[in-house]
């Protein structure tokens, strides 16, 4: 349909289409988002001489973070390469660093800003670049959540605990609601310390991150975890159910990660004699009860870099990764394939490709800040607060 045929009906684009079409912009959203400028055609041959040139041209005034699940032709110019706190982390190091070009998604260029000083500017070569993930939990869902849970009369047991994949927003909430921040590596102890704090977990955004690290971590039943759906009334609970449950799983999920099942496990057994299973704690409770291994992307690289030679490995995680880390242990005869047979890129993570990053770098050598991510100072202090608050975790 047409413009001018909504017009004649009187039908309007609602915002979210808009933004959905790339036709408006909103920075605090994770969803696509129109990126200004022009791109380098992705056919031009010196599209690496160029980012070299403009990378040297800029000097130490820019620092270049790549997360694990960035293509190779971005990898390639990324000063770091890591998870998405470890690269926030890694900028807040470098504060003689004018600019942070963060190779990755919305949410972690916001922790870069959240983290780095005020003089530093956190740059995201496509604004596009989102994670479905983080958009699955809205300030506003998470506040009518919270009155949820105070019909019920629970708020005050409750303690969020919020995963790093969350926007800003969600932090803040976590924070101004006396709750820390997790990483897959340490859910365990983020968990532990809430449950010192309090008798019930709100977890957001991943409910499988959540529900893992309960059920096989701390020895929770699966009796124990709810589902909060911010699309039904009450978040289709009962307030006794809500009562009755000691971790509230926000209905999130990441769709790459998700896409593993028991299926891919014992097909992939069938396929490789001697195969073990390494997946990710984002994956699907039956998933990761039935892999040989689970841990995150850090454990996962260290995992195969002690793994013996001749050794075979089927990967659940993201394919840009596990291609990599297939080329890079082939030669010690370690045989790394991915756990299903179906591709699968973290498609948002992907959009930041060589163009964007050409162009990127070339405006910011040319004295041109572009698609700078800036969190509002009330939004970062909370924000911060729950991400000390997993900084002081034993």
């Amino acid at each position: 349909m047409t413009t001018a045929q909504t017009q004649e009906l009187d039908v309007q684009p609602t915002p979210l289409a808009l933004l959905l079409l790339g036709r408006e912009a909103d920075p605090r959203s994770e969803r696509g988002v129109e990126c200004p400028g022009d791109l380098p055609s992705a056919s031009d041959p010196d599209l690496v001489a160029r980012a070299r040139a403009a990378k040297e041209k800029l000097g130490d005034k820019v620092f270049v973070l790549g997360h694990h699940y960035q293509r190779d032709e971005v990898i390639q110019f990324a000063d770091v390469t890591g998870d998405s706190f470890k690269l926030a982390r890694d900028a807040a190091a470098r504060p003689e660093a004018e600019y942070i070009v963060f190779c990755g998604v919305h949410f972690m260029a916001e922790s870069a800003d959240i983290l780095t000083s005020d003089d530093q500017k956190v740059v995201l070569p496509d604004l596009a670049a989102g994670c479905s993930m983080a958009d699955m939990a809205t300030a506003e869902q998470v506040a009518e959540c919270w009155d949820v849970l105070t019909e019920a009369g629970i708020a005050e047991q409750v303690v969020p605990v919020s995963y790093m994949n969350s926007s800003a927003d969600i932090k803040a909430f976590t924070g101004k609601h006396g709750g820390t921040i997790c990483t897959s590596s340490n859910a365990k102890r983020a968990l532990d310390w809430a449950f010192e704090q309090g008798e019930k977990v709100l977890f957001l955004p991943d409910q499988h991150l959540g529900r893992n690290t309960a059920v096989r971590d701390m020895g929770m039943s699966l009796e124990d975890c709810v589902v909060y759906n911010p699309h039904k009334p009450n978040g289709g609970l009962s307030a006794q159910e809500l009562r009755g449950a000691k971790m509230i799983l926000w209905r999130g999920h990441c769709s790459v990660h998700g896409r593993f099942s028991l299926d891919s496990v014992n097909d992939v057994r069938e396929r490789i004699l001697g195969v073990n299973v390494l997946v990710h704690p984002e994956c699907k409770h039956e998933v990761v009860a039935a892999a040989d291994y689970v841990g995150s992307t850090e454990y996962i690289i260290k995992a195969l870099e002690a793994a013996p030679a001749g050794s075979k490995w089927a990967i659940g995680t993201e394919l840009n990764l596990v291609r990599r880390l297939a080329n890079r242990f082939a030669p010690e005869g370690k045989e790394i394939a991915f756990l299903d047979k179906t591709v699968c890129f973290c498609s948002t993570m992907n959009r930041i490709d060589l163009p964007h990053l050409v162009w990127a770098l070339e405006s910011l050598a040319e004295g041109t800040l572009v698609n700078r991510i800036e969190v509002d100072k009330e939004t970062e202090a909370f924000a911060k607060l729950a991400l000390e608050r997993m900084l002081a975790l034993p």
